[in-house]
């Protein structure tokens, strides 16, 4: 066992180092995906893809069994300019592998792949489907959601993003709304006009400090915040029109479309939602997860990051090697301890899945 775990963990690890050297920045992922679909096919699996998306199901499938995904991408962000190392270049530190998407979420990426070719020729009581997508950086419609209806009615998603191994039960949503305040033009020297940009004012007052009706659990507050304003063109001119722009996290105490009329009811703006895609995420109260979980005493938590569990329709969690608060950035990394952990923590999660679904 510990020889097999050591190979699996220099093959992760390997493989992470080459994702890194080969940039994978969403909606360019092509070789990123060819260097996974190659790491399956020199396993011994057999694997599909569709555009950069790239997924395998155990060798021993029973369509009779239920299905698991372990899902995480490999796109990454643009690096920034805080970079002190070179963002392609895998460099090993101090027990750290330093890298563009060492941490988000390549790390969990290739624990997932490592944990799947432990389970590919084992016969269980479910089956596993290991798929590594694209654009989640993005949340692009080529990525995940593009391949879903290739894949069978899921059980549950596991999905890699780096949490400390925590597990994060549920998920905020996220709903961009483009706001529009109409006036009437006039010239600013006299009382003429009626000054969209006030009328605008008046709503971000508002926006600023409200609070929705409804509190998740496990996510507490939904939260709605303007992030971007535009109106006027002359010094001399009352403004006609006024626009702003809402980022608004949304609980699980919430559909998209419930929490866009609540805002509807208090504002004036015309308000437009630009997506109604990117859901918030509960686990069944009932679910084996939960009690795996609560098996091997996980920390359970609401994540208020969004990841491709808002595109998966099926009951999800987000769980993985590396911290949250190292993604995107300077100096990415994750410690090298943290990616064999989490090879352990994933293939525990299952087997302990395995046994309480008995």
């Amino acid at each position: 066992m510990a020889d097999l775990m050591q190979e699996l963990s220099d093959k992760a690890i390997a493989l992470l180092q080459k994702l890194i050297e080969t940039p994978s920045l969403s909606k360019e992922e092509h070789k990123t995906a060819d260097l996974i679909q190659a790491f399956l096919m020199e396993n011994g699996v057999e694997c599909f893809r569709k555009g950069n998306n790239v997924w395998a199901f155990s060798e021993k499938t029973q369509p009779t069994k239920p299905y698991l995904l372990l899902n995480s991408h490999h796109d990454t962000v643009m690096p920034n300019s805080g970079y002190t190392k070179d963002p392609f270049k895998a460099i090993v530190e101090d027990g750290k592998l330093f890298g563009l998407g060492s941490n988000d979420a390549g790390g969990c990426l290739v624990s997932l792949l490592a944990t799947f070719l432990y389970f590919h020729k084992k016969q269980l009581s479910f089956n596993l489907i290991m798929a590594a997508t694209a654009e989640e950086e993005i949340s692009g419609k080529n990525g995940i959601e593009s391949i879903l209806s290739e894949l069978p009615e899921l059980e549950l998603a596991i999905v890699g993003e780096p949490t400390l191994m925590q597990m994060a039960v549920a998920e905020k949503g996220l709903l961009v709304i483009d706001a529009k305040v109409t006036g009437k033009a006039g010239h600013a020297a006299r009382e003429e006009g009626e000054n969209a940009l006030y009328k605008a004012l008046d709503d971000l007052n508002t926006v600023r400090d409200y609070q929705f009706k409804r509190i998740s659990p496990y996510l507490g507050k939904s939260k709605v915040t303007a992030t971007i304003i535009q109106s006027g063109s002359q010094h001399n001119v009352v403004p006609d029109l006024c626009t702003y722009t809402l980022d608004v996290r949304v609980t699980d105490a919430y559909t998209l479309e419930e929490a866009l009329e609540e805002l509807r009811a208090i504002l004036r703006a015309e308000l437009h939602p630009r997506s109604l895609r990117l859901n918030s995420s509960k686990v069944p109260e009932n679910h084996h997860i939960l009690k795996v979980a609560e098996a091997l005493h996980m920390v359970q938590y609401g994540s208020p990051t969004l990841s491709d569990q808002a595109l998966i329709s099926y009951p999800s969690v987000k769980i993985g090697p590396g911290d949250s608060a190292r993604s995107h950035t300077p100096d990415e990394f994750i410690y090298l301890e943290e990616l064999r952990n989490g090879i352990k923590g994933y293939i525990r999660i299952l087997e302990t899945y395995a046994d309480l679904a008995k």
